[in-house]
């Protein structure tokens, strides 16, 4: 089973910006799509930001223009750069193996999920 560790949340005010990493150990790391998802309190786990083997990627409209998400195969890592933060944007962040063709199919392939890291914005 891939393990999946999420780091580089914080508290941070509004209009402020976070890089969060997810580091994935296992092979074959660089033909796999990952996806960012975040879980607020109260609500359901939402897919944020996607990138395949391509380094295409895709956002959700909340954090388009926002949020940039990247990865580096050498180091098994993807990253989720956030920028102009806004309150809503405070949840629980995890990232995942992600399987789909477009953003409406895109779905979670891990069912083990990371410990996730929090990230809250507050003044």
């Amino acid at each position: 089973q891939v393990q999946l560790v999420e780091s580089g949340g914080g508290l941070v005010q509004p209009g402020g910006s976070l890089r969060l990493s997810c580091a994935a150990s296992g092979s074959f790391f660089s033909i796999y799509p990952m996806g960012w998802y975040r879980q607020a309190p109260g609500k359901e786990r939402e897919l944020v930001a996607t990138i395949d083997s391509s380094s295409t990627t895709a956002y959700a409209d909340s954090v388009k223009g926002r949020f940039t998400i990247s990865r580096d195969n050498a180091k098994n890592t993807v990253y989720l750069q956030m920028n102009s933060l806004k309150p809503e944007d405070t949840a629980v962040y995890y990232c995942n193996r992600v399987s789909g063709r477009d953003w409406r199919t895109w779905r979670p392939v891990y069912t083990k999920w990371g410990q996730g890291t929090q990230v809250t914005v507050s003044s």
